[in-house]
């Protein structure tokens, strides 16, 4: 594999500097910036391609960091000064390595979908941290993909990753930026799941989730931290939930990210609560 030092702001650093800070930049590449032990983990052990790894030949190299640039193949890697190094990283403990992954296709219609499926769909995210904060929920209580519309805080902004504490490479995340696109998505997750439902988040004290049949194909639709569901979205909705809270409560709502790990929680607790007791009813008969 290639490697090319780095001594001065050159060409090839300042291309790194964008991929890392200019969202438009990174589109026009179809590259991003990975930083993190376990974030770049992740992205080799699902499969994402590299297309170089970053690291100072001033510094000597963990055997991980060896491992990583011995065993995937990259296009081209960047050895820096430790000053280059330490001014890309931009952390108080600067970064050992640092990867370049190449962005994925937005493919709603290839997802592999399970015969009871969660999904979750964000409309018009505007914080990068309640962003990686849904990401890693989705991962962790079995969502299977998560859909994003509208114009939103952009899904390769380190931050979201770095929120995402490497979930951002397990789950699959799909814009979807045009509406037909998405409607028609909708209709064909109606045609194959005869049950399917759309169930929409509210603050305001609506049905209660727990009072919701969860086990069912569901797809939760997650509104704008600011704004909520638009108007369009809640007319998709089967089923409009909200979290009861306490009645002496100062707070009136969840932050988003909070809110929706909740949702998704719930139907997980609903859909392993049947599972118990089906298998329980097998072992009575």
């Amino acid at each position: 594999m290639k490697t090319q030092k780095i001594f001065s702001k050159n060409a090839d650093w300042q291309r790194l500097v964008v991929l890392k800070t200019n969202r438009c930049k990174r589109q026009k590449n179809r590259a991003f910036f990975v930083e993190g032990v376990r974030s770049i983990n992740n992205a080799v052990a699902c499969g994402w391609q590299i297309e170089s790894f970053v690291y100072s030949f001033e510094a000597q190299l963990s055997s991980w960091a060896k491992d990583l640039l011995r065993s995937v193949q990259t296009s081209v890697n960047y050895a820096l000064t430790d000053a280059l190094m330490a001014e890309l990283s931009g952390k108080a403990d600067t970064s050992e390595l640092i990867a370049v992954a190449v962005m994925r296709e937005d493919a709603a219609e290839g997802l592999t979908l399970s015969a009871n499926p969660v999904l979750a769909l964000f409309d018009r995210p505007s914080n990068h941290g309640n962003l990686g904060t849904i990401i890693r929920s989705c991962d962790a209580l079995g969502v299977e993909a998560l859909l994003l519309t509208g114009h939103s805080a952009d899904l390769y902004e380190p931050e979201v990753i770095a929120a995402s504490m490497g979930s951002f490479f397990k789950l699959p995340v799909i814009r979807i930026a045009e509406n037909e696109t998405l409607l028609q998505f909708l209709a064909a997750l109606r045609e194959k799941y005869p049950d399917f439902q759309i169930v929409g988040t509210t603050a305001h004290r609506e049905n209660s989730i727990y009072h919701a049949d969860l086990r069912r194909p569901t797809l939760f639709l997650i509104g704008n931290e600011t704004q909520g569901l638009s108007k369009a979205y809640r007319e998709l909705c089967d089923l409009m939930v909200t979290i009861p809270m306490a009645e002496d409560s100062y707070a009136t709502s969840f932050n988003v990210g909070c809110a929706a790990t909740v949702m998704f929680y719930e139907a997980r607790r609903q859909r392993e609560k049947d599972i118990g007791m089906r298998q329980n009813e097998e072992r009575l008969q």
